[in-house]
């Protein structure tokens, strides 16, 4: 049975893939602060401080799928340790990446084999982290962008649910253009990479496009919100997307999905 590593396991979406790849893989995962997961002897504890060579070398994982957080400096150090193993081993690699890596671009969405610039730390440190595994002597790994999170459990979600309960402003931006995804199709999505043992770069969102001030109304009426005001944030005149849309890596029809099949589950 191919065994998987996921580091990160006690995170939002590490639960999510936790629970979809359980039944079918020799499944370990790491947890950090969420003490949950302390009797779960399928979770070990780590800490990105820790070198993880120790965890690697006594599991000695078939597929290692990272999402971890932390302190970036300390993450590429992380990364360096779990590339450097990964190559010597030839072990799968999966880094959870995001659509933040191109949010210098504007005029149009994003596909696989786009250029990455971005503007803001975390999509900054994510083409870091990329590029270093691009640079990979072997080509067994994965790099799986995904577009922003909205469901049921997701922060964003939750975050609203907060500020119409503190009266606080919404947040719009009203010519920002995305796509949307959800953790449950994002681990669907892996699993079936993991399964057909792909490689290269994917991209995890909704195959239709919607405009962020759209999406924040539609939410709001969904959660039969009626008091609340809104705070228009413009960063341009123009429509600017940040979406991710896949073209040489395309997923089967079954794993395809519209923002409006996520948004119908998040109540």
């Amino acid at each position: 049975m191919i065994r998987v590593l996921i580091f990160g396991g006690s995170s939002f979406i590490g639960e999510s893939l936790f629970k979809e790849l359980n039944p079918f893989y020799d499944l370990y995962a790491t947890y950090y602060s969420n003490i949950k997961f302390k009797t779960n002897k399928r979770f070990i504890y780590y800490s990105i401080q820790n070198d993880p060579n120790k965890i690697l070398v006594n599991l000695k994982p078939d597929v290692v799928i990272s999402g971890l957080r932390g302190d970036f400096n300390l993450q590429v150090l992380f990364y360096e340790q779990l590339i450097e193993y990964c190559e010597k081993n030839k072990t799968k690699l999966m880094f959870l990446s995001s659509s933040n890596v191109f949010d210098s671009f504007i005029n149009y969405p994003s596909f696989e084999e786009d250029k990455t610039f971005s503007r803001s730390s975390y999509g900054r440190f994510n083409i870091h982290i990329e590029n270093k595994i691009l640079r990979m002597k072997n080509k067994n790994w994965c790099i799986n962008r995904s577009a922003m999170i909205f469901s049921k459990k997701s922060k964003r979600i939750e975050n609203l649910k907060q500020n119409l309960k503190k009266s606080i402003c919404i947040e719009i931006f009203p010519n920002l253009i995305i796509n949307i995804n959800s953790e449950e199709y994002l681990s669907k999505q892996i699993h079936y990479i993991i399964s057909r043992n792909l490689r290269g770069i994917f991209h995890h969102g909704s195959y239709d496009l919607i405009n962020h001030e759209e999406l924040i109304k539609i939410i709001l009426s969904k959660l039969n919100a009626n008091d609340y005001n809104y705070k228009y944030v413009y960063t341009t005149n123009e429509n600017r997307y940040l979406s991710l849309l896949s073209k040489s890596n395309k997923l089967p029809q079954h794993l395809n999905f519209s923002f409006d099949s996520i948004i119908s589950k998040i109540i």
